[in-house]
């Protein structure tokens, strides 16, 4: 039985009722209040390894996020010139150099899948740790607390505000913080507003209020939420809302690195006085820094736990403590089931990170990738659709000739108008006409546009018996002479039978 199988069968075990006699303890039990009210956490400032890893995730996360926007690209006289853009009304989504059209979603649905395939390898690896540094709600949560600790003070000032009763000062300390909290939300609801228009000219019109009516709509939206979810609900949404942590053991192992409070070695715990004895005790002093500094306030030393988000804040805390009291660091760390009953049994560790579902996830990454990348690399930008007309499927006229209709959709996704010539293949002796105004076999299409075309092909009396069981074969090709300026579609011509 595995370490994961041993901690589940654990869990089943406490959690299994025995028979109750008592019969008050039983009405007592049933009298218990089905909720239990919010207890707030004060995440206490810590230095350290991790800490610094998230000051920097933080710090490049917002700043991509904040400033894309604003980056420009030159992609022409009539294209965007902004890098990144999602461009509704044009239906096109703009990524540097990259443009999506609205028929090849497909790329969306790749980004979605190798986003899941890395999120699945990472916590494969080492837990949580998306959550702990780099989940949206992670780091606006991490900034609001910041602004909080700023304005409010550390750990025990906080909770000495809170406690206090109202007063000027309290006042406004906390009409400073909610305040500084309001304009970060609106600042992440314009954001995100700006990757929908051009950057500049929207935030023009919303302070002059001539922006569309669903800018304001969608920026009091995200204004409400990022405040609500970052500075007022913060570890809840992880705890209760978030769907994550209870999808995650799935992906966990024995070989999977998770923040583990050694327990073989910090207890039996308790307070230390300098010059006491170490021995017959463990390293563990009891503080509970590494709790005062978790910001989803639990308790690492009780083991896993679905909270834990793996920020590791208590491993930089518990090292604070273990070099003031002169113990070796690391009494809480990345370590793995595997690895602790080794360390317990005296062998030495290992880090296993080539593992069976380590190097599957590994390897759909690499094909999803290369595939994404293939299709991009050699995507033409032009595209041809044709419709046939299905009613009537043809029409005899006049001379005894049999004519088929069709529509043609030329995609141009050139910065450039250009010009095709349409040629069919597959018949002989059908006259080409077209329509839409167009001079003989010469269409001209828009850049960055579709070009719709009726196209009708009428094949002489005399050549009917070209037709086998009333069908035909035919290719409709497009050119204009350039090595990316060519497509062909089949399809087929109808007539009697």
């Amino acid at each position: 039985m595995s370490n994961l199988e041993k901690l589940a069968q654990q869990a089943a075990n406490e959690l299994s009722v025995a028979p109750v006699k008592n019969t008050e303890a039983v009405n007592s039990a049933e009298k218990r209040p089905l909720y239990a009210s919010r207890q707030k956490v004060y995440p206490k400032r810590i230095a350290g390894t991790f800490r610094r890893l998230k000051w920097l995730f933080m710090s490049i996360a917002l700043a991509v996020y904040y400033f894309t926007p604003w980056i420009r690209w030159d992609r022409g006289a009539d294209a965007p010139n902004q890098a990144v853009l999602l461009d509704f009304p044009s239906r096109k989504f703009y990524f540097f150099w990259i443009e999506i059209w609205p028929h090849e979603v497909y790329y969306l649905t790749g980004l979605l899948i190798l986003a899941s395939l890395a999120l699945f390898l990472v916590t494969s690896l080492a837990g949580r740790v998306w959550c702990g540094y780099s989940c949206p709600q992670t780091v606006w949560t991490d900034l609001f607390v910041h602004v909080e600790r700023w304005i409010e003070g550390d750990r025990n000032k906080r909770m000495k505000l809170d406690k206090a009763p109202w007063s000027v000062a309290k006042v406004f300390k906390k009409f400073s913080k909610h305040s500084v909290w309001l304009l970060i939300s609106a600042a992440t609801g314009g954001a995100w507003i700006f990757y929908f228009a051009d950057a500049p000219q929207l935030a023009q019109d919303l302070f002059i209020l001539e922006a569309p009516k669903p800018a304001y709509v969608f920026l009091v939206l995200f204004t409400t939420f990022t405040y609500l979810l970052g500075g007022i609900a913060r570890e809840q949404v992880c705890t209760y809302m978030c769907p994550w942590p209870r999808i995650q053991g799935a992906m966990f192992d024995d070989d999977a690195l998770l923040v583990t409070y050694r327990k073989d070695r910090g207890e039996p715990r308790g307070a230390h006085k300098k010059g006491e004895s170490w021995d017959g005790r463990g390293d563990c002093v009891d503080c509970k820094l590494c709790v005062a500094v978790c910001p989803v306030g639990i308790d690492i030393r009780e083991g896993p736990q679905l909270e834990c988000i793996q920020c590791a804040l208590c491993v930089d805390a518990c090292n604070s403590v273990m070099t003031r009291v002169g113990r070796p660091g690391n009494l809480i760390a990345y370590e793995s089931f595997n690895n602790t009953e080794r360390r317990m049994r005296g062998e030495p560790t290992k880090l296993r990170l080539i593992r069976p579902r380590t190097v599957l996830y590994s390897t759909l990454i690499a094909v999803v990738g290369i595939i994404m990348l293939a299709s991009l690399g050699t995507r033409s930008n032009l595209d041809l659709t044709v419709q046939k007309d299905r009613n009537p499927l043809f029409v005899t006229l006049s001379d005894g000739s049999v004519r088929n209709g069709y529509t043609l959709k030329i995609l141009n996704k050139a910065h450039e108008a250009r010009t095709f010539t349409v040629e069919v293949e597959g018949l002989e002796g059908e006259a080409l006409t077209l329509g839409l105004g167009e001079q003989g076999n010469q269409v001209t299409a828009q850049p960055d546009s579709v070009k719709a075309v009726r196209l009708f092909l009428a094949l002489p009396q005399d050549k009917l018996d070209q037709l086998e069981r009333g069908n035909a074969n035919i290719s409709i090709t497009i050119d204009n002479g350039k090595s990316d300026g060519r497509a062909e579609v089949d399809t087929k011509f109808k007539g009697p039978r």
